[in-house]
Parts: structure tokens; sequence; C-alpha cells
């Protein structure tokens, strides 16, 4: 096990009702720049009850919608000089991960003179941000309890991750209630999304980590118990209620206690969906079994825990290589079961593209990955059996 501080600020609200809280968390604030997408936050409920909490709280609204999925770095800009000319002194996000991660971007940039890219590629540092509040509304990416985000360029067609102890949310508001209108597409993709993260940290190289093991095997099995039964039934709110915690502790960073995760899956699939604009699940459902393969030999003990401990396969008779094939396959089967696409092709992506992935994939900093160093020959192979 490693030496690792574990830090994290975010005051967590779960359960029915818990925006009537806004206020009290909100305290001192006078004007909030809410931050959202689309019509799904209306759908649910979830803008009426913010809206009727800020006006009960006399905080000034100052509404900014049409966050994309994939968020873009030119709207955030935008919402950053909204922000400032409307002299906001915080930011709300009422929505997903996408949401969430333009959010968190907006209240750091707003407070630098930096442009807010330069901060994504490690170029400046941030040194304050507004204080940032979140009402989640879909399960996918943890954003709400973590300091990371993804930003996406759409001018030079580059999707990176960033992180900051100023981007850590005060506050977050999470009411499965929320999330009962969410399609059963978003649904699977925040599904996919989630137990990507885990894998992200499940695979490590760190010797004795049987509490943090133990932590992700449990997480991943609830979600996987409970994850066809909400497919079948999307309004139960007590599936509901599982998967949004699950989602949270996924990459709140209690998984990640004492080891390094590896995060090259994620780092092809920014590629692809900055290219290709995708989305981040689907690419995700696609590509990581085929990382798997790829790297099925290292540490064969963790693919025969995963198979065993979280897939429940029965080991008699198999070597570790052939239990972990399995384990592999089982998994692909399980996500395609629910209905995640299984082929890049899927997305009118072959081979003509592969270049231009490996290429963008291998561009921010060359060979990646912590459980297997990927190369660009690595990176090809994997792309190409994904098409």
């Amino acid at each position: 096990m490693q030496n690792f501080r574990y830090y994290n600020p975010t005051r967590l609200y779960f359960g029915r009702g818990v925006v009537e809280h806004l206020p009290e968390a909100m305290n001192g604030t006078r004007r909030v720049l809410m931050v959202y997408g689309g019509g799904s936050i209306k759908r649910s409920g979830a803008y009426d009850d913010v809206v009727q909490a800020l006006r009960q709280a006399e905080i000034e609204m100052v509404e900014f919608p049409g966050i994309e999925p994939n968020p873009r770095v030119g709207t955030v800009r935008r919402a950053i000089q909204e922000a400032r000319a409307r002299e906001v002194d915080a930011v709300l996000a009422v929505g997903g991960g996408s949401a969430i991660d333009a959010a968190k971007g907006i209240a750091v940039g707003a407070k630098s003179e930096a442009d807010i890219w330069d901060i994504v590629m490690g170029r400046a540092e941030p040194a304050s941000a507004l204080p940032l509040y979140t009402v989640l509304t879909l399960a996918a990416t943890g954003s709400e309890m973590n300091k990371n985000s993804v930003l996406t360029n759409e001018a030079t067609a580059e999707k990176y991750g960033w992180s900051s102890e100023w981007a850590y949310p005060r506050a977050s508001f999470l009411d499965p209630y929320y999330t009962r209108t969410v399609p059963k597409d978003h649904t699977v993709y925040g599904i996919v999304d989630m137990m990507s993260h885990i894998f992200e940290q499940y695979f490590h190289t760190v010797d004795n980590t049987p509490v943090t093991d133990r932590q992700a095997e449990g997480v991943l099995a609830a979600i996987i118990e409970t994850a066809p039964k909400l497919v079948a039934n999307l309004e139960d709110l007590k599936l509901r209620e599982t998967i949004l915690f699950a989602g949270t502790v996924a990459l709140n960073g209690t998984l990640s206690m004492g080891v390094i995760g590896d995060w090259a899956t994620h780092n092809i699939e920014h590629a692809v969906s900055a290219l290709f604009d995708i989305p981040h699940a689907a690419g995700l459902a696609i590509l990581f079994p085929h990382w798997m393969r790829h790297v099925h030999h290292v540490r064969p003990k963790r693919w025969v825990n995963l198979a065993t401990r979280v897939f429940g396969l029965d080991p008699s008779g198999k070597d570790d290589e052939e239990l972990a094939l399995e384990a592999i396959d089982w998994l692909a089967d399980f996500w395609r079961g629910l209905g995640a696409p299984s082929r890049l092709s899927d997305f009118g992506i072959g081979e003509a593209h592969v270049e231009a992935i490996v290429e963008k994939a291998m561009a921010r900093r060359g060979p990646f990955g912590q459980f297997k160093t990927l190369t660009a020959d690595d990176v090809r192979t994997i792309v190409r059996n994904a098409l």
C-alpha cells in the first residue's frame, strides 16, 4: 500500500427533498449563476425545486442553459464572461456530469486571469474559485464529489481531464427522485461510466491493498446486482437510490486510497469522443473489454479476484488466463445485455480513423497507463480490435 493523503471538503446531502437545504448551504450568497443543459432538469422537477428554494432565500438567479454533453471550452468561456459581467458570487450546476464539469471550469475560470484552457492544459494554476454547488440529476460521473473535470476544445478537437483543489463543490445535493426520468440509454451509460471508474482504480500494481480492493469489489457487486433490475424498471426509486450513491462512491477518492489507478482506457476514449463526439460511456463500454484483453496477463491474481469475488465465476479446472478471459467476456456480455454498444463501427468509426485516434491519444504525454504502459502500437491494436 502506498502512502496517501485523503481530503474531500464536499458536503453531501443525499435523499428525497434535500434541495430544501440548498439555502443553508449557500448562506451568504446573493447572486448565483445557475448552469444546466437542456430540458431534462425541468422534466424531472429539479428545476422547479431549485428555483423555489433560491427564491425563498432571496438569492438572485442568473441562468446559463445549453451546456453540451462533452462540454465545450467555448461554452465555458462564454459562461465565465457572464459570471463576471453579472458579478455572481457563486456557481450552481443542476444536471449531470457535463453540467458539473462545465461549472467547475466556470467557477475556477471566473476568478483567474488565465484562460480556462491554459488551466486545463496545466500551463496556468488557479489560485481561487467562486463557490460551487451542485444538484445532481444523473448517476454517472462522480463529479459531484471530486475535484476533477473534463472539457473539450472544439477548435482543436482535444478532450482532456484536469483537476484542482479549487474545483471541489462545497455542497452537493443528490435526490434519487430527480433521476427517475432518465431514459434507458443514459441510465445504462451512467452504469457503465461508474463501473469504468472503479475498474480504472481497481487495476493497479500496488501490493497489500485488501481494504481498498474489497471496497471496490463491493461497490461493483452492488451495481451488478442492481443494474439489470433498474433497466427493467426505470422508475424504481430504491434502485435509483442505490445506483446514484454508487456513482458518487465510485469516484470520490475512497476507492483510490493507497493505490495509483490506470486511466489508460479513459485516455483512449477521450481521443475518440474528441474526434467523433460520441457519448463518453458508450466509448468506454466499447473500449474497456478490449483494453482488458490486451493487458489480461498483468497481475493474474487481480483477474481471478474480479472473476470470482465480483462476477461469481467458477474457477474449477481453469488456469488464471482462462479465468481472466472468461471474466472479460462476462463483463462485455453484461454491458451488452443492458443495452450498451459494443463496436466503434456502431458510430461510423472505421479503419480509416484509427491513426487519427492513436495520434490524438498519444499527443499530450506519450506512452500512458499505470497497470501497463501503452505505446502507440498498443493503442492501435486496442482500437482496431474495437472497430
